[in-house]
């Protein structure tokens, strides 16, 4: 496992991070979701990625009892504000993000974590307001660094233009073979002032993975069976998508690749990219996504991934 730094921050991430999005907490059994912990660390992921929102609560009350015992300067873990916690419990005022970074750490058995994140912008809340209780929690030493997750341009923009604020140093978007929106816009201008991007869904939500066929009905066992974890999943799933998806198959084979793991090496080319939050519900599949680190793609093959999976992309991820 290959490591990075963390925008302008002094965390050292590894290039992948364990993530618990619609698995630990619910979709996963607990069993197999300590499994999957037990082997990040085993192949030196040491980035763990969360939200308070994750099962309400349950992703995080579940990472701080398998965490329990592990050296706490051993692992980073990142953690994220926003969504509805209840009718009255969501957004990022003030009272929100004091309240909810108390109940995390509760949760996560910790007195801090490393990244606080903003889980999406609050368009109902003063920017300034939601940057001085983030500034806040910091100075308590409830959280080391602030980042944020999907916002826009303008967004980041007005944050960073902020007097005597925390800044944040990392990026948490969308980001893969087949969804590139960020690159145009969100990965310069990031880079320009020390934001590092931890990208979520780098497989596609294991569209990627090559394990859906066209015109046939998912693998029993996958995401897109699962009532609790296929929501997101439709537009990915079109035939258009999934048979250029297929024409992954020899390029990974060439390479000797799994083709979770070409999907996580094309993801790491792009050195503005600190880390990509694989989810697992079983430990071999995080085994196979770890051996992603450290895989150089040549120009040639970036080209001919470019070249298969035009057909699959928006107009505009073409150019």
């Amino acid at each position: 496992m290959k490591y990075r730094q963390l925008g302008d921050s002094d965390l050292t991430v590894s290039e992948l991070a364990l993530g618990s999005w619609l698995t630990y907490g619910g979709g996963v059994e607990r069993q197999q979701a300590e499994a999957c912990v037990h082997k990040a660390f085993d192949v030196g992921i040491n980035f763990i990625d969360t939200a308070n929102v994750y099962g309400r609560g349950a992703a995080e009350s579940f990472l701080g009892e398998v965490l329990r015992g592990r050296g706490r300067s051993s692992y980073v873990l990142a953690t994220k504000v926003f969504f509805p916690m209840s009718p009255s419990d969501k957004g990022l005022s003030a009272a929100q993000i004091h309240k909810q970074i108390d109940a995390s750490l509760q949760r996560l058995g910790t007195d801090y974590v490393d990244l606080y994140q903003c889980h999406r912008y609050d368009p109902n809340t003063p920017l300034e307001e939601t940057m001085t209780a983030l500034t806040e929690v910091v100075q308590q030493g409830k959280a080391r660094y602030i980042g944020f997750s999907e916002w826009s341009p303008a967004q980041i923009q007005a944050a960073l233009g902020l007097p005597n604020v925390e800044k944040f140093v990392s990026s948490q978007p969308q980001y893969s073979m087949l969804w590139r929106q960020p690159e145009a816009e969100v990965f310069p201008l990031c880079a320009d002032h020390g934001i590092g991007q931890i990208v979520w869904s780098p497989l596609a939500q294991g569209v990627l993975t090559g394990k859906y066929k066209p015109g046939a009905p998912p693998p029993s066992d996958s995401r897109a069976a699962n009532d609790k974890m296929n929501g997101f999943m439709s537009e990915l799933r079109s035939d258009r998508v999934l048979s250029a998806v297929q024409n992954l198959q020899p390029i990974a084979q060439g390479l000797n690749l799994s083709m979770a793991q070409l999907a996580l090496a094309w993801i790491l080319r792009d050195r503005r990219v600190t880390s990509a939050i694989i989810g697992a519900s079983r430990p071999e599949q995080v085994a196979d996504n770890a051996a992603a680190s450290g895989v150089d793609l040549s120009s040639e093959v970036l080209q001919e991934i470019d070249r298969v999976l035009a057909p699959a992309l928006p107009q505009a991820a073409r150019a």
